[in-house]
């Protein structure tokens, strides 16, 4: 199956300039690509990740990926999808988003050396030098307006109470700029992107053609939707993030193994670079059998391997089945890291042990005394997955790597307790 054909299949194109030229252009060589991400946060989130899927997609089959770090557009804000106009960021909180977000571009492509080597750029480092006026002589001249007028995300805004800022309206000016110096300083012949970015991006095709009389090509995916509709990558607590710091890499599993079962298939096909052969079968194994959630696990652990790599991945994986109910005395110091990162934990004098029941009050697993005692007469009290009685003993319990017990009330309350000598 050859690369658009591949893409059709898994719901990966939406719109796309003259589809029969652009299939003749990627026989006949390898073909610059370019996708763009704006560093509105200092972290891109798992909405971006198709696009950064997009150009590994394209590299894999023998073609050349430019990520796009908007240091210059991100000064800016699309209006694309948005009713109200973005609060502009400082410079100095521009720089630094644009140095994190440039560290997770980094991780899905092979930067080289070779003829498929990724570059990537920065669209700050040739918009900032251009005066107002070189700007307006060199693109705004080839740019018509009643086109601008034209595209959804003008319109919609003009036809709200908020109106449109010309600080927004300018944004489809400096992406078509984008695109042309990509194309005139690295042979860049074609951008993909969201399809919200559809009227932007022909803009750098018109602007080319206009310029320069060069034939250039576009592409864009579906928006990725949750089941309800709503923006993919949002939670009740905001967006699922890239970085580790802001989403750990045990959340960022357990946000995949949530999904929605009527969307897995959707997801795999979209996000997995496995083959589509076998991306189809694990559907079909998940579909006789959705309790098992087959899909779901194997879109997190490739997906969590691919953010946050193989080790992470499997400590993630890991502690999930820890934290589920499978036997703690076999996890690794690493796998116990997570653990102790995602439920409360604390420190207590190993004298504690012989004390269950105020461990259980200072743990907070207990209201009181009582309550505790109550507790562990249901047998509602696990310790390193050993069943107290209602004694509560510990002192047969062992310890986790010689220092831990990892306390459960009922299935899914944990509290981690180090011990400590004292």
């Amino acid at each position: 199956m050859d690369l658009l054909a591949d893409l059709r299949a898994r719901g990966l194109v939406h719109d796309h300039t003259d589809i029969d030229a652009l299939a003749q252009r990627l026989s006949s060589g390898p073909v610059g690509v370019y996708v763009g991400f704006d560093p509105t946060a200092d972290s891109l989130h798992v909405g971006h990740l198709v696009g950064q899927l997009y150009l590994r997609r394209f590299q894999l089959a023998g073609h050349r990926p430019v990520p796009l770090a908007g240091g210059a557009t991100g000064m800016i804000g699309d209006p694309s999808g948005r009713s109200e106009e973005r609060n502009l960021l400082d410079r100095d909180t521009l720089r630094h988003n644009v140095d994190r977000i440039t560290a997770q571009l980094q991780r899905l492509l092979d930067f080289g050396p070779g003829p498929t080597a990724a570059t990537l750029v920065n669209n700050a480092d040739w918009t900032e030098p251009v005066g107002v006026l070189d700007f307006l002589r060199d693109v705004g001249k080839f740019v018509n307006i009643n086109q601008m007028l034209a595209k959804d995300s003008v319109r919609s805004r003009l036809e709200g109470d908020g109106g449109l800022s010309f600080t927004e309206f300018s944004y489809s000016l400096l992406q078509a700029n984008d695109f042309l110096h990509l194309y005139t300083h690295l042979g860049v012949e074609l951008q993909a992107g969201g399809s919200d970015q559809w009227g932007n991006i022909v803009a750098g095709v018109d602007l080319i053609r206009r310029r320069t009389g060069g034939h250039v090509h576009a592409i864009t995916h579906p928006l990725v939707t949750k089941s309800d509709g709503t923006k993919f990558g949002k939670t009740a607590g905001g967006a699922v993030w890239l970085d580790p710091s802001k989403t750990s890499p045990y959340q960022f599993r357990q946000f995949w193994v949530n999904v929605d079962d009527q969307m897995v298939g959707t997801y795999l096909k979209m996000f997995s670079l496995a083959p589509l052969e076998a991306v189809l079968a694990t559907i079909a194994e998940h579909e006789q059998a959705p309790e098992r959630r087959v899909g779901q696990r194997a879109l997190a652990d490739e997906l969590t391997a691919m953010v946050h790599g193989e080790s992470a991945a499997a400590a993630a994986r890991d502690a999930a089945g820890v934290l589920f109910g499978a036997d703690p005395t076999s996890a690794s110091s690493e796998v116990l890291a997570v653990v102790a990162a995602e439920v409360p934990s604390s420190r207590a004098p190993r004298s504690a042990l012989s004390d269950p029941i105020g461990l259980l009050v200072s743990c907070g697993l207990a209201s009181s005394n009582s309550d505790a005692r109550r507790t562990l007469a249901q047998r509602g009290i696990r310790a390193n997955g050993v069943q107290l009685d209602e004694t509560g003993s510990l002192h047969t319990v062992p310890e986790l790597h010689g220092r831990f017990v990892l306390l459960r009330k009922g299935k899914t309350t944990y509290h981690l307790v180090e011990l400590v000598d004292g």
